[in-house]
């Protein structure tokens, strides 16, 4: 069966030389097989593991909505969202998500996109309200199925599938094989890849590492092993939004430049927060276990368990997020007295043993984000920024980091001695006729 699309082109568009094994094998079974459970490791590729063959089940010709992805959280829908148009395709696409205003999406429905993907929650929503129309979807993803079951999304998953009259394939994936897939979907027949075997490949560079903290409270061990592993990207994982801004504050006390993210932070302020990292604006995320999936955040070196993860599949989650590919990466419990390393730990683990004050506070990055209050819908895009920058603010282009331009407003890394300077030049200054307000990021 020829595909629905140039492939050559589209890996050109991606900038990667061939599909993997585990790609490869999800077009073959989904073109022999209307209902696939896809099991892999994170940050293996399924998103294009499921895209390509989504490709296939869309008519050129039709008007209508025939795709659906439902993802267990915003972060991975826009991600899934921005490989598509990666894609190059030419088929459009809308994100669903909470955090921002609905009368957004409703605008982009209005002429219903070839594929929709987003949160259970927002999706179940537009389909009450008729927003979607659902009467040509034939395919459905569930990515990372597991994730939505585990936060809650039954009912809504349950609401989204009653709603598909015309569905023909169901494609679910996930990183664990310990879930079983509820009556509601409707799978018959399926036919499982797994893929969980090449886990031991990706994080083959993957090193465990414990601390044994003489104090229940853990922090002044966790400021010293910050200390001591130096100015590294590192995500500190802790159980609780309180417990991450706690940290998050008592670090920067002690002088440890770092960004918090938790689920009930303003999206602005997450996509802030997001972007200072991936930026260098700051080498340390205090996070709850939102971040440990689905982010597209490269060359993460450590990951520390500040509070030990509730299940194995939360720790392999949160360990996913590092030694990806052919990077290296090494994962550190932290133990108070009263606590023992997980049953799920088997090998034996290696102790660091600190030596309290002895290590320098990491220097501070060299970069800031500022905060652009324009963005796509403003027809604002990077080569704007960077033309405005170098010639009203006069920064030369090696001044210039990671820029990420969103919706409504943009983000951009200025080398940090720069700022002040550029900030006054630009104070009055206009970009797409409309005034700049260029501020640091908050």
């Amino acid at each position: 069966m020829q595909p629905n699309y140039d492939l050559d082109q589209i890996l050109a568009n991606l900038n990667i030389e061939a599909l993997n094994e585990m790609q490869e094998a999800s077009i073959t079974t989904n073109e022999e097989n209307t209902n696939v459970v896809l099991l892999s490791a994170t940050g293996s590729g399924k998103t294009l593991a499921f895209l390509l063959p989504i490709l296939n089940t869309i008519d050129n010709e039709s008007k209508d909505t025939q795709a659906l992805i439902v993802v267990p959280s915003r972060e991975l829908a826009m991600q899934i969202e921005k490989v598509f148009k990666q894609l190059g395709t030419g088929h459009k696409v809308t994100c669903c998500y909470g955090g921002h205003k609905r009368e957004i999406e409703e605008n982009n429905l209005i002429q219903p996109p070839a594929l929709i993907v987003g949160t259970p929650g927002r999706i179940a929503d537009h389909i009450r309200r008729e927003n979607i129309k659902t009467k040509a979807i034939k395919t459905l993803v569930l990515d990372e199925f597991d994730k939505s079951l585990e936060l809650g999304f039954q009912d809504e998953m349950s609401e989204i599938i009653e709603a598909l009259p015309a569905l023909e394939k169901r494609i679910l994936t996930s990183a664990t094989d310990a879930v079983s897939i509820p009556e509601f979907v409707g799978l018959e027949n399926e036919t499982t890849l797994n893929f969980l075997s090449e886990e031991d490949k990706l994080n083959n560079s993957l090193a465990i590492r414990k601390v044994i903290s003489d104090d229940k409270d853990k922090l002044n061990v966790l400021f010293n092993l910050v200390c001591y592993l130096g100015n590294r990207s590192t995500i500190i994982f802790c159980n609780h939004r309180e417990s991450v801004e706690r940290t998050s504050h008592l670090l920067w006390e002690k002088g440890v430049t770092n960004e918090f993210y938790h689920g009930a932070m303003e999206q602005r302020d997450r996509d802030s927060a997001l972007c200072k990292f991936r930026n260098g604006t700051t080498n340390i995320l205090v996070t709850t276990d939102l971040a440990a999936r689905g982010l597209d955040i490269p060359n993460i070196r450590y990951i520390i368990h500040y509070h030990l993860p509730l299940t194995e599949d939360v720790y392999t989650h949160r360990n996913g997020r590092t030694a990806r590919m052919e990077a290296s990466g090494t994962a550190i419990l932290i133990l108070s007295p009263d606590e023992k390393m997980p049953e799920y730990i088997k090998e034996d683990i290696e102790e660091i043993k600190l030596e309290l004050g002895t290590y320098e506070v990491p220097e501070k990055p060299k970069w800031t984000t500022l905060y652009l209050p324009h963005g796509k819908k403003d027809k604002v895009n990077k080569i704007d920024i960077v033309g405005f920058l170098t010639n009203k603010a006069e920064l030369k282009k090696e001044d210039i980091g990671l820029i990420e331009v969103k919706d409504f407003f943009s983000f951009v890394a200025v080398r940090k001695t720069k700022v002040n300077h550029a900030l006054h030049l630009v104070k009055e200054e206009r970009i797409k006729g409309k005034k700049a307000k260029v501020e640091v990021a908050k």
